[in-house]
């Protein structure tokens, strides 16, 4: 019988991860079952028990593992613009139409606020580490009416709920106009004390 080093079964582990989180994003948690999950990394459902001890240990490994890739995106993003960027590219129509490629917190929130208490410290560390990411990128030193971390809450809030809502929308105009809002007020809401962005409807 072939024995495989360790390094095949971090692979292993990665794979689940990955095809998982995108199963996740796409059919929701109580959607994907274990027969799906490991069919999709090509395992077995025996080889599955040998990296996750039940379907929760696997969505706490894939919640804690989109979070910090979401976390690094903003570490690499350059300091003068790299909310704006991110911000642009939250509320762009092609993540509002690919959940199964974007962030968990829109595909899964509401799944998570009623999953077990591991998924949940898991979901609530991820979220303190993306604030956390987002507030260095507005704190400018300067900022005493609303503390960069005030500020990087309340555009966590805005960006996922306008994503949920542009995405639960028939109306495909309405569902742009509220990717537009958002875009839009969060781009006041980042903008440095004393300087209000101009929006492309403000310049039309």
């Amino acid at each position: 019988m072939a024995r495989y080093g360790a390094g095949h079964k971090q692979a292993t582990r990665r794979r689940m991860i990955e095809t998982a989180g995108r199963r996740f994003k796409s059919d929701g948690i109580d959607g994907s079952g274990i027969a799906t999950l490991v069919a999709d990394a090509g395992l077995t459902n025996g080889a599955f028990y040998g990296h996750f001890s039940s379907k929760d240990d696997l969505v706490a490994a894939v919640v804690t593992d989109q979070l910090d890739a979401q976390v690094a995106l903003l570490d690499s993003l350059p300091a003068e613009s790299g909310v704006e960027a991110f911000i642009r590219d939250y509320v762009s129509a092609a993540h509002r139409d690919d959940p199964a490629a974007g962030c968990p917190s829109a595909a899964l929130l509401d799944e998570i606020g009623r999953c077990d208490g591991a998924i949940r410290q898991a979901y609530t560390a991820g979220v303190r580490s993306v604030i956390a990411a987002i507030a260095r990128h507005l704190d400018d030193g300067d900022d005493h009416t609303s503390p960069a971390e005030e500020r990087a809450i309340g555009l966590v809030g805005l960006l996922v709920g306008s994503l949920q809502l542009a995405r639960a929308l028939e109306d495909r105009q309405l569902s742009d106009r509220v990717l537009a809002a958002a875009h839009a007020n969060a781009l006041r809401l980042v903008a440095p004390a004393g300087r209000r962005p101009t929006t492309d409807q403000e310049s039309a």
